[in-house]
Order: C-alpha cells, then sequence, then structure tokens
C-alpha cells in the first residue's frame, strides 16, 4: 500500500467541520452541505467530519455515521476525508470499519477518554483500531503531555497505517522534543491547536495544522499555510495577528467557547444557525457583536 498520497494531504489546512443544527435540533444536512461546498470551493482539500468542532461527543452513534455519509458523498473526490473515530474500542472500530466502507481515506482517533491512560494501554487502544483498517491512513490525536514519542514510534512499527499525528499539547517545547523522539521524518505533524499555534509548530516540524476558523474563512486558513510553507514567518504572523483574538475567545475558559464562536461567526453571517449541544452553550447576546465585528474584516 503506497501511503505517500496519504501523507502529501495531511501536509495541510485539515479543516475540522461544524455540525450545524436545524430549529428541531437535529442535524441541519441541508446546511452541512452548503457549509461542506463552501470549504471545498475556497480550497479545503481535506476535510475531518466527527472532529470536536463538529461536536462528535455530542451526537449520537447514528448521527456521527450520518455525518460521514453526507461528507463523502458531498466531497465527491474533491477532497481526502479524514473521519473522526473514538470512545470505547468497539465503538471506534466500528466507526473506522465504517469510514472504510463509506469510502473514506483516513480516520483520525479522538484521544481516549478514561481517566485512567497508561501509555502502554494508549498503544493498545490504537493499534486494535488501526488493525482492523490496515487499508486506511490511522492519524492519533494526541492531548497528553505524559506520552512518550517512542510509544508512538512502537504503535507505527506494528502499525505502518499509523501515518500522521494531530499534536494538541500546547507546549512547543514538548512537541519538538516528541517529534524527535518519535521519528520527524517518519510521520506528518500536524499541528492540532490550529491557526494560533501553527507558527511556532511549523518551526519544529510540523507541516500541517488544523482548523475551525476555516469553517468562517477558508481563505485566511489557507493564506497562513501558504507562508508558513514558504518559510515567511511576518506573512504568518501577520495573518496570526489578524485572527488572534478570534481564536483568544474560542479558547478562553478552558476553550468552553471553541465551537460556538465558530457557530456564531457563521450565524453572523447567515449560514447556519448559532445553536451548539450541551454541555457547550450559545454565547450571551452581549458578546455576539464581538464576533461578528472580528469576522467582518476577513478576506470571507
Amino acid at each position: 500500500m503506497d501511503l505517500t498520497p496519504l501523507k502529501a494531504a495531511l501536509a495541510d489546512v485539515v479543516a475540522i467541520p461544524v455540525t450545524p443544527f436545524a430549529a428541531d435540533g437535529t442535524i441541519d444536512t441541508a446546511a452541512h452541505r452548503g457549509l461542506l461546498r463552501r470549504l471545498l470551493d475556497g480550497g479545503v482539500r481535506i476535510l475531518t467530519p466527527n472532529g470536536n468542532t463538529g461536536e462528535f461527543y455530542a451526537l449520537t452513534p447514528e448521527e456521527r455515521r450520518t455525518v460521514t455519509e453526507l461528507t463523502i458523498d458531498e466531497v465527491g473526490g474533491r477532497a481526502t476525508v479524514l473521519v473522526g473515530v473514538g470512545h470505547d474500542v468497539p465503538t471506534a472500530v466500528a466507526a473506522a470499519e465504517h469510514a472504510r466502507d463509506a469510502g473514506a481515506e483516513m480516520v483520525m482517533v479522538h484521544q481516549p477518554v478514561h481517566p485512567y491512560v497508561s501509555q502502554d494501554g494508549w498503544v493498545d487502544y490504537h493499534r486494535t483500531i488501526a488493525e482492523a483498517v490496515p487499508g486506511l491512513g490511522v492519524v492519533p490525536y494526541i492531548r497528553n503531555p505524559q506520552l512518550d514519542g517512542e510509544r508512538l514510534a512502537a504503535l507505527a512499527d506494528s502499525c505502518p497505517n499509523v501515518i500522521g499525528v494531530k499534536y494538541a499539547v500546547p507546549d512547543a517545547a514538548r512537541f519538538a522534543a516528541f517529534a524527535r523522539d518519535a521519528g520527524l521524518d517518519r510521520f506528518v505533524w500536524i499541528a492540532g491547536l490550529a491557526e494560533l499555534y501553527a507558527p511556532a509548530y511549523f518551526s519544529a516540524g510540523a507541516t500541517g495544522f488544523t482548523s475551525g476558523l476555516v469553517n468562517v474563512a477558508p481563505g485566511v486558513s489557507l493564506a497562513m499555510l501558504e507562508a508558513l510553507r514558504a518559510g515567511d514567518h511576518p506573512s504568518a504572523m501577520k495573518v496570526w495577528e489578524q485572527i488572534r483574538r478570534f481564536e483568544e475567545l474560542r479558547a478562553d475558559g478552558q476553550s468552553a467557547n471553541n465551537v460556538t464562536v465558530v457557530k456564531e461567526a457563521l450565524a453572523s453571517l447567515g449560514l447556519c444557525r448559532r445553536e451548539v449541544r450541551p454541555p457547550s452553550r450559545v454565547l450571551p447576546e452581549e458578546r455576539r457583536a464581538e464576533v461578528a465585528d472580528e469576522v467582518a474584516g476577513w478576506s470571507i
């Protein structure tokens, strides 16, 4: 199996689409398709349905399958689809197999949700999922600062389809060390904390970054990627300065409004409703204007 095309696809803006809801609380499939088309028309070439910005943990298993199928259908070969999977091992394996059968090329494995995660257990969790879908690329989503890079290398030794890493520990020095301990050239390193961390992580070896902001302004995210690829740090930082406040609003309160702010921006543009599901909440009305003002000057 030639994994080169999948690795190349990961070295990009990895878009995490929102999941829009209708007035009755169900998934608004028409709005969802419209947002996906907007991303594709804006130049996005890899999408992660069922990511955290898509409210993965607030969706039912049936809804996650719907999001996967709808995304693959709407993409229609115009982009690579990296489906988010997770929860308990049988659920994650079933979701990965469904993604494969629906036509996805890769899966991203959400961080294990468990109060007691051993490093060897982390390897076992991911190995079981990766071995179930040997024909798919597998991308672990790492948020655990205690995990050693050697564990990732051990996972890839037994599962060669583990080809990329979404690294989301907010520590650039830790990322640099982890990537080198695991094998800097062995994996595609994705800055998993989006545009705000992308310049620092690119300087340490990342070649792609995730984005929720891209739902709002694809051109802004792609402009940062272009600058980073060219090694033009000043231009990348100009984009960083432009989007800084928006990303800080998302990160406020331990990222309590991560999805909320993105949906509020989309609502201000008339692209979908602002509703999110608990434990997230919509912004208070008095704060909504700030979000609209932030995006008003962007190249939408």
